[in-house]
């Protein structure tokens, strides 16, 4: 038996889009960015990485989360990932990790506990299962 499971938190980099497939299930996109922090041993300088993922989430969860998140909102993201390369607009070869969704939780914000914003919020609303074939975007 194969098992993979990833666990991310960071922010959103840009507002989230919803689509539908033709078969009317609701997909979300959006980017998270999770930043890497640590102090060079070397030059005792602290450094910065950035690491970005796009996340695509399905079903109910997908409304939601086009609903209550926005860019630079800091999310939990829980899910399996998986590698793509691909040639950019000027034919240069990139490469991007692409996260499935089975679960976004929401983080920080500006509401209190128990709203949208709060601290903590599990918005999750579905199995995250989807047509990945068919994604609109």
């Amino acid at each position: 038996m194969a098992y993979q499971q990833v666990i991310i938190v960071g922010n959103l980099g840009r507002d989230p889009e919803i689509r539908y497939t033709q078969s009317g299930q609701a997909v979300c996109g959006f980017s998270v960015a999770v930043n890497e922090v640590w102090t060079d041993r070397q030059s005792n300088e602290r450094r910065e990485k950035t690491t970005w993922f796009r996340v695509s989430v399905w079903g109910p969860q997908a409304e939601t989360t086009s609903r209550y998140l926005a860019k630079g909102r800091q999310v939990m993201v829980i899910g399996t990932v998986e590698a793509r390369a691909y040639l950019d607009q000027g034919g240069q070869p990139q490469a991007t990790l692409e996260l499935r969704a089975r679960d976004v939780r929401f983080l920080g914000g500006q509401g209190g506990p128990g709203q949208p914003g709060g601290e903590y919020e599990d918005y999750s609303g579905g199995s995250g299962s989807g047509e990945m074939g068919d994604i609109p975007f």
